[in-house]
């Protein structure tokens, strides 16, 4: 951006001292030197403006959408916590109905394995891993909800498009951050106490060599 500054003033440096003419602005003559002056001042301005509005954007980027992909690692434990809100935060997840037909559907979409999960009213966290490695998390993520929506029917029982997800690496405690998951309906005031929330739950096993 500096450079691009110093190009766009060494362009408007040339314009005022080429110029010896007089210049009509508004009816008015003032001489050509001080009005490509003043040209070249608020040019300088609207540079310098724009260049703080880009420095802005790239040092405080907006997390509209997650990083789309997963790196597995051969060999050794991969393991996913993922969190995905409803469309527009709306308050339907945890239900009964909800909950039993997750469960079925993650029973039967094994290209990634479900282990625990949890269901907030407009959101849901899972662990989860790879099965089968011709699918992305996301193809997973987008045949599951498909699945999903098949079995309930209900068009206000939506999510949100994608979701955020969370490879655990090494030296980080699964039990730790299961347990911080299920702390959330105690934070929210919905439970007193973490083993009466009734809408969670574990599909498959899934083993945790991290630590």
């Amino acid at each position: 951006m500096q450079n691009g500054s110093r190009r766009a003033c060494g362009a408007s440096v040339t314009s005022v001292t080429s110029v010896t003419s007089v210049a009509s602005v508004g009816g008015a003559s003032v001489p050509a030197s001080r009005f490509a002056f003043k040209t070249f001042q608020r040019a300088l301005i609207l540079i310098t403006l724009k260049s703080m509005g880009t420095f802005r954007e790239k040092t405080l980027p907006k997390r509209e959408n997650p990083a789309p992909g997963v790196h597995v690692h051969l060999g050794q434990s991969n393991i996913v916590l993922l969190t995905i809100t409803t469309e527009k935060r709306t308050p339907w997840l945890a239900n009964k109905v909800a909950h039993q037909l997750l469960h079925e559907t993650w029973l039967d979409a094994k290209a990634w394995l479900v282990g625990d999960y949890l269901l907030m009213p407009d959101h849901l966290h899972a662990f989860c891993a790879p099965h089968d490695l011709r699918f992305t998390i996301e193809q997973w993520i987008a045949y599951w909800k498909r699945e999903f929506h098949l079995k309930h029917g209900r068009p206000e029982w939506r999510f949100q498009s994608r979701g955020w997800h969370h490879r655990l690496r090494d030296g980080e405690n699964y039990s730790q951050k299961w347990l911080y998951v299920q702390e959330n309906p105690l934070r929210k005031g919905l439970v007193t106490r973490i083993e009466d929330w009734p809408f969670k739950g574990r599909v498959f096993d899934l083993v945790w060599t991290g630590k």
